[in-house]
């Protein structure tokens, strides 16, 4: 039976499905007509192949506690070694419910209350919350933006490690909310810093699927000496619109660091969605051509959102190398952070996630989600420049 999704400029009626994208706009404070672009899930159905996995465990009728079984865990390395190279062995993987719980229960494997936890922002804002929520200490190593792009302040970032007495490192890798696919040689910095300071790394490559230029490479594949203190973190979520199912796959190569990973999570007693089983193994097995088609629509989105951009003066578009996420800078406008919220939100009707929550480091950006009919985008896009050339008139 041939792929059945694949029709990308569908609108979906999202509303009334208990949808955090769609239906919290009263909750928080957004007029009705604005346009849901923030969090990071699809507006396309995911494979058809997914759906007839699920359909076959819900006719079933007795949902049941699961376990990755052999075939779930042959389609999971089989993915990553297809498609990024890493020849992972099962031993590694341990099943998660969630990337963000994944690295909640890192800090705390990993480190006690008080230690400090080094993090890159603007960045993915509940590494933030994580740290806080487990009374650890926070660092920031903020990356450097010159002339419309990201890079890593190595400098400043060995400063922190040795003067805050880091224990542990969040790499976001693809990195979210900035759009940069980590290149070998600075990922290899980057470790080289921390197994000299014996820092732990938890790398969050929940996007590792979603490269548009250059090449993703699994934080281990780097260097096979950082397999020692390294928990790589992964998830079919973001590739295949998967995030309300809750199942994520966590690799963690030394068995010391696995043993304690393990431990904590018995805490918890963290169990995996039987259906969120179910999806990612025949997304991993199946949903190859869905995949490939919804990239092409994708990455079409991006290049599309980059030209429309180039027409609303006052705002630039950074460059989208990984995830569906486009950052925009909204600097050269002028605007104190609630005068471009109100801009975003009253004037052009939009809901987006303004930078101010990846950190300070964000204030004057804002984040869109591409991955979305090209109708709903441009229509979007249109708003956003009729609200900027309204305060230009009135500037």
């Amino acid at each position: 039976m041939a792929e059945r999704y694949l029709d990308f400029d569908e609108i979906i009626d999202r509303y009334n499905t208990n949808s955090v994208k769609y239906d919290l706009k009263e909750d928080m404070g957004y007029p009705e007509d604005a346009l849901a672009m923030w969090v990071a899930d699809m507006d396309f159905k995911s494979s058809s192949y997914i759906e007839d996995a699920l359909e076959r465990c819900i006719k079933h009728g007795v949902y049941v506690y699961g376990f990755a079984s052999e075939s779930y865990v042959n389609a999971v390395l089989a993915w990553m070694r297809k498609h990024h190279n890493w020849i992972a062995k099962s031993e590694w993987l341990v099943k998660a419910p969630g990337v963000v719980f994944a690295i909640a229960a890192a800090i705390r494997a990993y480190t006690n209350p008080g230690d400090a936890v080094l993090i890159q922002e603007p960045v993915y804002y509940p590494f933030k919350n994580e740290i806080v929520a487990n009374e650890r200490k926070t660092v920031i190593n903020n990356l450097l933006y010159e002339n419309g792009k990201y890079s890593i302040d190595f400098e400043d970032f060995e400063n922190k490690i040795i003067n805050e007495n880091v224990k542990l490192f969040i790499l976001c890798s693809p990195h979210n909310p900035v759009g940069r696919v980590w290149k070998k040689k600075e990922l290899e910095r980057l470790g080289n810093i921390c197994k000299e300071h014996e820092v732990i790394i938890v790398s969050d490559e929940i996007h590792h699927d979603l490269i548009f230029e250059g090449e993703h490479t699994v934080f281990t594949n780097v260097n096979k000496d950082f397999e020692d203190f390294s928990i790589i973190c992964t998830a079919p979520s973001k590739t295949f619109n998967l995030a309300g199912l809750c199942a994520s796959n966590v690799f963690i190569p030394n068995q010391k660091l696995r043993n304690k990973y393990k431990e904590e999570m018995s805490k918890v007693s963290a169990n995996v969605n039987i259906l969120g089983l179910a999806a990612c193994e025949a997304a991993y097995s199946k949903g190859e051509t869905w995949y490939n088609a919804m990239m092409k629509y994708v990455k079409a989105n991006i290049d599309f959102t980059k030209e429309f951009v180039k027409g609303i003066p006052g705002v630039k578009m950074v460059k989208t190398e990984g995830t569906y996420l486009i950052w925009l800078d909204f600097k050269e406008l002028g605007l104190e952070k609630a005068e471009l919220e109100n801009l975003i939100k009253n004037k052009a009707k939009l809901w987006l996630d303004g930078g101010g929550m990846f950190g300070e480091a964000g204030i004057g950006f804002q984040r869109i989600n591409a991955a979305c009919p090209r109708s709903i985008l441009e229509e979007a896009l249109k708003r956003l420049k009729m609200a900027v050339e309204e305060i230009k008139k009135t500037a």
